[in-house]
This record gives C-alpha cells, structure tokens and sequence, in this order.
C-alpha cells in the first residue's frame, strides 16, 4: 500500500484549508495551482497561488519544496534524519513608487513575521514602459524544515499570510 511522504501530508493540510478559504468561507479565490516533480533532480515543488476575495493587488502564494535527500531519508528512514520539506511564501503585486512602497512592504511584513523573516523584494520592469509600475515579488523563507509535527500551525500560518495580503493591498 502506498504511504505517503511528508511533503503530500503537508500539501493536503495547506490545500484543504486553502479550499476551504475559498470555497466554504469566501476569503479568498484559488488563481493557480501547480504540482510539480523535477526528473532531473527528482525534487517535487508545490504552489497554490490566491487572492483574498475582493483584493486587486496582490496575489499570495505558498510554495512546498522536497528534494531527493528528503525524500530518500524518509522512505531508507535513515538514522539521525528529520526529513521535511521547505516553504517559501510570496507575495505579488505592482507598486509605482519604489522608494515609498518598498520600504513601506518590507515594514508591514516584518511587523507581522518578526525579525526572523527578512522580506526580498525583486523588482522587474519593462523596458521602455511610459509609467514606472514595476511587478514586485517578495518573498519569505523559513529558516528550517517543516515536518508533519508542525501541521497544526497550518490555520495560524494561513491567518499570517491572509493579514499580511490585506495590510499589503492597502499599499
């Protein structure tokens, strides 16, 4: 019978309260979705991307990665091992002062993550674009690896997440 790994446990707890979100409570609407396995480097990514229900600006996105390392030390069960997986967060949204928005994005986040999460903000712009809107991808890393014992704190991470996409939309 099959057994599945950390990594799919932890993507149906992130995906059922996600759903739930959307379909049950309404707070927000799923806009995209993607399971992916590398062949190359046998690692699996998973992003489930929404926007909170009547939000314009910023999509959220939560993303799950495993590599093969992980995902060997759980099913050989090596000794000394604690295979989990990562999780990255983003959050998307176009800003047209980068000297005022920025700062201003990088403030908001870290009054609600706490100084353990230091935002990076990538910024792209097209070339020859007449107004000065830029696409702003910032991202939140976790320091250390998410196992199933961490499950539970699904529901407070997603409130994090939902908090930090209302006060960013009211950037």
């Amino acid at each position: 019978m099959f057994h599945p790994t950390v990594f799919d446990n932890i993507k149906t707890a992130f995906e059922n309260q996600i759903y739930d979100y959307d379909n049950l409570d309404g707070i927000l609407v799923v806009t995209d979705r993607a399971d992916l396995l590398n062949l190359a480097l046998m690692s699996r990514e998973f992003s489930l991307s929404f926007k909170l229900t009547g939000g314009r600006n910023v999509t959220s996105e939560v993303v799950l990665l495993s590599s093969v390392k992980e995902l060997s030390d759980e099913i050989l069960e090596t000794p000394d091992s604690n295979p989990g997986c990562s999780l990255l967060l983003r959050f998307y949204m176009e800003i047209d002062d980068v000297n005022v928005q920025c700062p201003a994005i990088e403030n908001v986040l870290s009054t609600i993550w706490g100084p353990d999460f230091q935002p990076v903000q990538s910024l792209s712009c097209l070339f020859g674009q007449e107004d000065d809107t830029c696409n702003n991808c910032i991202e939140l890393q976790f320091n250390r690896q998410i196992a199933e014992e961490q499950m539970e704190d699904i529901p407070n991470l997603l409130n994090f997440i939902l908090q930090s996409a209302g006060e960013l939309e009211d950037i």
